[in-house]
């Protein structure tokens, strides 16, 4: 990929957190966009279901080693090629569309689920590693809220063509090709994010000093994460936490016509980008509470919001099931009022149950090659219980056992992430080694030498404990001075 020089701002690590954002909002925002469409678009459930269930197969086998992919070739152009996928997703479901060729969707699934494997794993470790550990919950925030708006903006666009469209049984081909038009604004942002050890916190600390990683190193770092008594126990916790999506979209094609559903859809990108910025500044990085507190209150604040909203679905779901005749409802029927309100506490209920997760997993290191393979073992067996729940939803399994199962797996969850929580230390920068701008100055000037090899040799490594610092880009001019 291309190295550019950049400007000292964009080098620090809010800079990058947005741009990833961004090149989520303009890919993965958009596929969400329009699989909350209901059956993605297609009206064809089964072959949804289908295509969704290869999809997250791959993404969960790919999840495993795609952590060490992206410290061996680096967070640029592993995000480079975790794009491409989704342009290929969108233009398979324009094209099924218009051709009714089921098997290039299908195709287009599994392809998308190894390069949507690669893209999560750097998104992850870049927004966990990448911050300070008191912002690492606003990161996650502004990330979610910037990738959720693609989502909502999708969302307003299909709502905006299919509503001066009249009622659609299907989405419009105008939607598609505005879907792909940002998608591929996406893909092209992949050049502007910039590697690890060019990275300078608002500390001057330095987020790794190797640019890459071996493949012999990953596979035994690997080894290690899977021994990790802690990522086993958060292992439920990631399995639940995409196995609603497809109860939610079957439901959503299921009762409501196609401006409602994407209305639907509008709601949910609200709901997550709201649920995303209160969890995230507010509650995980609340300065008044020490970072074990801060866990356990975000962690209550999730089981409560999960057992009201889950309540209140199985108050609506007892109501009808898969052989219930009805009429699809429209947004401007008055029963659609609490059923909309739903869908916004959906998602403002998984971006803060998404959020928790990251943030523990950011609690437990600093270092972004090891959170690339936590993020990636965190989407594989996400992805895993995605497979799992579009193929139960696949077979016609009763709408009020997939509402159960994907609420009890949640309850099940939460026991296990307290516990997790309660090995959470006050800072991990006593234990991991924190390499400053001025270590690496006088490392350069000792060795008389600018590459790697030198300043690895003879860099002084400091260790400290809350870290405060005035200015990132002031810090980072520092290391070219």
């Amino acid at each position: 990929m291309f190295d550019f020089k950049y400007p000292a701002w964009f080098c620090t690590p809010t800079a990058q957190v947005t741009m990833v954002g961004i090149t989520c909002f303009c890919t993965v925002g958009m596929f969400s966009a329009i699989n909350n469409l209901g059956a993605g678009g297609t009206q064809d459930v089964a072959l949804s279901d289908e295509t969704n269930g290869i999809l997250y197969g791959f993404f969960a086998l790919t999840g495993l080693v795609s952590g060490g992919i992206n410290n061996i070739l680096g967070p640029r152009l592993t995000m480079f090629i975790g794009t491409l996928g989704y342009a290929l997703y969108v233009g398979a479901l324009w094209c099924h569309q218009t051709q009714n060729n089921s098997w290039f969707l299908v195709l287009s699934g599994a392809i998308l689920g190894i390069t949507a494997a690669l893209l999560w794993s750097a998104q992850g470790a870049i927004m966990m590693a990448y911050p300070l550990e008191k912002d690492k919950g606003k990161a996650f925030g502004i990330f979610w809220a910037i990738f959720q708006l693609g989502s909502f903006v999708g969302a307003v666009i299909a709502l905006a063509i299919n509503i001066r469209s009249g009622g659609l049984s299907a989405v419009a081909t105008s939607t598609y090709i505005a879907f792909l038009i940002i998608i591929f604004i996406g893909v092209a942002s992949t050049v502007l994010l910039v590697p690890p050890n060019k990275i300078i916190r608002a500390d001057g600390s330095i987020v790794k000093l190797e640019a890459s990683s071996t493949p012999a190193e990953e596979i035994k770092n690997m080894i290690s994460v899977l021994k990790d008594w802690r990522m086993a126990a958060l292992l439920p916790m990631f399995f639940a936490s995409n196995w609603f999506y497809a109860y939610q979209g079957a439901v959503n094609a299921f009762y409501f016509d196609g401006p409602t559903r994407a209305l639907n859809a509008t709601l949910e990108g609200a709901g997550a980008i709201i649920g995303a910025l209160m969890i995230g500044f507010f509650v995980l990085d609340a300065p008044r509470f020490k970072r074990k507190t801060r866990g356990y209150l975000g962690l209550a604040i999730v089981t409560c919001i999960t057992v009201i909203v889950w309540s209140c679905a199985l108050a609506w779901q007892v109501t009808f099931n898969r052989g219930s005749k009805i009429t699809k409802i429209n947004y401007h029927e008055g029963r659609y009022t609490d059923k909309g309100t739903l869908y916004f506490f959906y998602y403002f209920g998984d971006a803060m149950y998404q959020a928790l997760a990251y943030w523990i997993m950011g609690a437990i290191s600093n270092d972004p090659f090891t959170l690339a393979r936590y993020a990636g073992l965190y989407k594989a067996v996400q992805s895993a219980g995605g497979a799992g729940s579009y193929g139960m939803d696949a077979v016609a399994t009763p709408f009020l056992n997939e509402h159960l199962s994907s609420w009890l797996m949640m309850l099940v969850s939460f026991p296990l992430a307290a516990l997790v929580i309660s090995t959470v230390k006050e800072t991990s920068y006593t234990e991991e080694k924190t390499l400053f701008v001025e270590d690496v100055a006088a490392a350069r000037a000792e060795a008389g030498a600018y590459g790697v090899a030198a300043v690895v040799e003879h860099q002084h490594v400091k260790t400290t404990g809350v870290h405060e610092a005035a200015s990132d880009s002031d810090v980072k001019e520092k290391i070219d001075e």
